[in-house]
């Protein structure tokens, strides 16, 4: 991995406690030590979650400043869970999916008064969940065969118990020595904006192709990437306000993309073993790397690459 072209040092040991995958000892963290149930200890059991009622703007707002990519909708009395809200229904919203309707038809292109409406307008309600006494692999294969990178935790009754993430079962097959490398497992010649992309644009192309990020490439060099949360926060941290003017689509997210690519670019290369880039990318908060060699872009790899790729050695 490369980050300005510095070294990082590896993750902390993780602290573990013993389970079983596919017959093979695992090794999980957890800061819950004695849980009755295997996926609660793996994933989060204490989960923010939020009413139906809830502006889409307020619950933009807690993603952005608490780095969740997915929000739980409950009913406050029950806690039952009634739909889920993530950074790609956000960006939907805002690039032209489906969401959007929400925006041209009642809202008439007025994405600063759309935002108002309650979650509920653009939550997801057709839900994949697990639930507490369900086995680590039967959960990492939802993961991996849906593509979805969070699953909450229900009981029999559709209470929310906890959430469990890509992330979180990251944490656990990094455990395992994989023989992979990233040039085994990695989208080669992935889809790429340019600087000069529009934030709508951006955002449009990550709903239809079903991507949560994009390298932005300008003459076949690597300029950075925009993920689905950039996009989100620009949103959740109140510069969209900052950019107002009519209050329309076009006033707030014509703007090139330029503005939302960070300068600090962290990389890999093709030959990298796996289980290094999976504990790199946990140390560092990241989801996903471009990857370089001879200084041009020729892949990428994400979480789920990761997830699906040491799944495939137990």
């Amino acid at each position: 991995m490369r980050r300005n072209q510095k070294n990082t040092k590896p993750a902390d040991e993780m602290r573990t406690n013993p389970g079983k995958m596919n017959g093979h000892p695992v090794e999980f963290s957890t800061n819950k030590p004695g849980h009755s149930s295997e996926i609660l200890a793996i994933g989060t059991s204490d989960v923010y979650s939020v009413p139906q009622t809830m502006q889409i703007i307020k619950a933009v707002t807690a993603m952005s400043t608490k780095g969740f990519r997915r929000l739980p909708v409950t009913d406050p009395g029950t806690g039952m869970l009634r739909g889920l809200v993530t950074a790609g229904d956000v960006v939907n919203l805002m690039g032209g999916g489906s969401k959007y309707n929400l925006v041209r038809v009642k809202h008439q292109g007025q994405i600063l008064s759309a935002i108002n409406e309650p979650v509920k307008e653009i939550m997801s309600t057709k839900l994949e969940t697990v639930h507490p006494g369900d086995e680590l692999p039967a959960v990492v294969d939802r993961i991996v065969t849906t593509r979805f990178g969070g699953l909450p935790i229900v009981n029999g009754d559709n209470r929310l118990l906890g959430i469990i993430t890509e992330r979180d079962v990251l944490q656990v097959l990094t455990s395992y020595k994989s023989a992979s490398l990233v040039e085994d497992v990695m989208t080669t010649s992935p889809h790429v904006i340019t600087p000069d992309e529009t934030i709508q644009g951006a955002g449009k192309e990550m709903t239809e192709r079903h991507f949560r990020r994009l390298p932005v490439v300008s003459n076949d060099v690597l300029f950075g990437i925009v993920t689905a949360m950039d996009i989100m926060k620009y949103v959740g941290d109140g510069t969209i306000f900052e950019k107002m003017t009519t209050g329309s689509t076009d006033d707030v997210l014509g703007i090139s993309v330029r503005s939302l690519i960070k300068g600090d670019l962290m990389t890999t290369n093709p030959t990298v073993n796996v289980g290094d880039v999976a504990r790199f990318m946990l140390s560092k908060g990241v989801g996903a790397l471009p990857v370089i060699e001879d200084s041009h872009l020729v892949g990428i790899i994400t979480e789920y690459d990761l997830v699906r790729a040491l799944q495939n050695e137990l």
